[in-house]
């Protein structure tokens, strides 16, 4: 499977239609795909990012279908193998070919997958190499994602490529992106991956527009044209506007923290807030992920177990602290019958969020009256928050 971009720019990638994990952590409803792009001018060739090992053959076969004969440069702009991870295979069959990218991305190359000095060809900012009547530009990024993240310019045809940034993990038939088939999943992907680096992103937001790109092409999910719909998506997401919604992920083992967790979701709604509630044991971690994209508070409902948090609470507190969303409160409500370390143990999990911890609601054993009235109180408070920053 090829498709021409441009006159000179040809997807040579593998849709992976029926993998359903990513990196033994992200649940891929429909799929990825490994994005390549094939770039040729009048005296050489350029491969672009490759694809994930296992579907090297059909890269290869996607390469022979063009009659390459001779690819001169291997351009990794990221160092992840699902990009990377072909490149050795390539090289025994171009052995005359050199991996360009940064000295950083060629470091970690060097550490993951052991491809000897000579083979690179390290280029700086603004570097190009020049392919007759084409030229290849680098443009760092570091922490746009991963700290060796590139992106490549190819200025003539105005195609600009990304690798991971403003992609989504979508295996189409369709070369060119839609906004209804891909925005959903493009928010997903952005919450599980793109998130953590949320901060950094704007100013390259920012150097893509003035770029004047007509093709962005990155390197899981379909190609984007204009008008880049996935620009404003992105400028939205990663702002630090917030909206009038509560994410409310939730575990309870023996009913307690399931009540509190009920009454909490009528006493926000009652107040006219958006409530999103997660059952932990059930979720689909992406959705969970998504909601944190804009949500103004989040609250976790974990009942205890030993003495800490339900291991299912844990997790999403580690989760959320790890992927750092833009919320501005979080809170606990649960239940303990013995052991009271879980409302310490979550704060240290979340203390890289920049949030202000609400009063939790951590009662022992069954919810009493009080405590209800005290889930109000959090109610009101939560309304009370959100009204001061001007979304409820």
């Amino acid at each position: 499977m090829n498709r021409k971009i441009t006159e000179h720019v040809h997807w040579v990638g593998v849709p992976d239609w029926d993998r359903r994990l990513f990196d033994e952590l992200i649940p891929l409803p429909q799929g990825t795909s490994y994005n390549s792009y094939l770039v040729r001018g009048s005296t050489r060739a350029a491969l672009i990012d490759t694809v994930d090992p296992p579907k090297f053959g059909k890269l290869w076969a996607n390469l022979k279908a063009l009659g390459v004969q001779n690819i001169d440069y291997i351009v990794a702009n990221h160092c992840e193998q699902d990009h990377s991870g072909s490149i050795p295979m390539l090289l025994e069959r171009f052995p005359q070919a050199k991996v360009a990218t940064n000295a950083k991305c060629r470091d970690m190359l060097q550490d993951h997958l052991h491809i000897p000095n000579e083979k690179f060809l390290v280029l700086a900012e603004g570097q190009k190499l020049e392919l007759g009547g084409l030229s290849l530009e680098f443009i760092l990024a570091p922490w746009v994602h991963w700290p060796e993240t590139q992106f490549t310019w190819l200025r003539e045809e105005k195609v600009l490529f990304t690798c991971d940034f403003l992609g989504s993990h979508l295996a189409t038939s369709s070369l060119f992106a839609e906004r209804d088939e891909v925005l959903a999943g493009a928010r997903r992907y952005y919450a599980e991956i793109m998130m953590p680096f949320r901060s950094s992103q704007p100013k390259y937001l920012d150097r893509i527009e003035s770029l004047g790109p007509e093709f962005i092409c990155t390197s899981h999910g379909p190609v984007h044209k204009k008008p880049f719909f996935i620009m404003d998506a992105y400028r939205q997401w990663s702002s630090d506007e917030v909206k009038n919604i509560v994410v409310l992920p939730w575990v309870s083992m023996h009913g307690s923290t399931e009540a509190m967790v009920c009454h909490l979701i009528e006493a926000l709604v009652d107040r006219r807030i958006d409530v999103k509630p997660f059952k932990l044991s059930e979720a689909d971690t992406g959705e969970l992920a998504s909601a944190l994209v804009d949500a103004g508070t989040v609250v976790l409902g974990t009942s205890t177990a030993l003495v800490g948090p339900h291991p299912q609470g844990l997790y999403a507190a580690a989760l959320m602290g790890a992927l750092r969303p833009k919320t501005k409160f979080i809170s606990l409500i649960g239940s303990y019958g013995w052991g009271t370390k879980a409302p310490e143990t979550v704060k240290a999990l979340l203390s890289n969020l920049k949030a202000e911890m609400l009063e939790p609601v951590y009662i022992k054993g069954a919810p009493r009256a009080e405590d209800y009235k005290a889930l109000d109180r959090l109610a009101d408070t939560i309304l009370e928050k959100h009204r001061g920053i001007g979304i409820a």
